[in-house]
């Protein structure tokens, strides 16, 4: 496609890089974006060219190539050696890390997702985040678990993203604690889960012990009140 190319994604990240500093005067907008070009010597006209969508659309590229870094970051970090829990809180660390430089931007950007407007936009990306976290971590899971391990991590990350947001401790290490907190609560729950789940019935077993119970004259575990058929 002529709209991705190499020399254009590169053109790409290197308006963004150069607007990320304007973003926290003039949020994610055309005025930023038109300052950025400016600092980095691009024509004004390459701004619509490269984001038609404008200050919506470089903030969907913002999102999509700190996902993108962080796989790669994360190919070296052998997480195959470590405990599912390590590789998720490495993650979302090094999701993070990567932009110590540039909270207040990420600040403007979730007060504009914030926007009813954009809700759903915002989820999505949150959405492919949480997905491309997981997929690191390993995680090939097709069943239900496959959703409910998203939405679990999506707590934990949005949670640790506020907290990391104000956080002022040296290196950041009151916000490492915090996920470290954050993802033992979430591994208690499905550890609980896991023990609910084998004591009580599977939902065969359930229907055929009601079923047996009925053809054994007893009455119906949903009393008499039913419509009759």
């Amino acid at each position: 496609s002529t709209n991705r190319t190499p020399r254009r994604d590169a053109d790409r990240r290197r308006l963004l890089d150069a607007t990320l500093p304007h973003i926290v005067f003039d949020g994610w907008t055309l005025v930023a974006m038109r300052a950025g070009a400016e600092d980095c010597g691009m024509p004004l006209a390459d701004v619509r060219r490269l984001f038609p969508g404008g200050g919506d659309e470089l903030l969907g590229f913002f999102v999509s190539e700190a996902d993108r870094t962080m796989e790669e970051e994360l190919v070296g970090r052998h997480l195959g050696n470590m405990r599912i829990r390590d590789r998720i809180a490495t993650a979302v660390r090094v999701r993070l890390e990567q932009h110590t430089e540039h909270r207040d931007a990420i600040r403007r950007a979730l007060a504009l997702q914030a926007l009813p407007q954009n809700g759903p936009g915002g989820l999505r990306a949150l959405y492919r985040t949480v997905d491309a976290i997981w997929y690191a971590a390993g995680d090939s899971a097709t069943d239900f678990n496959f959703y409910t391990k998203r939405l679990l991590l999506s707590g934990v990350y949005m949670s640790t993203l506020m907290f990391w947001l104000d956080d002022t401790s040296e290196g950041a290490e009151a916000s490492w604690a915090f996920l470290d907190r954050r993802i033992e609560n979430v591994m208690g729950i499905q550890k609980l889960k896991g023990r609910v789940e084998r004591w009580l019935p599977s939902p065969d077993e359930l229907v055929g012990k009601i079923l047996a119970r009925r053809g054994a004259g007893g009455a119906s575990p949903f009393g008499s009140g039913g419509a009759s058929t």
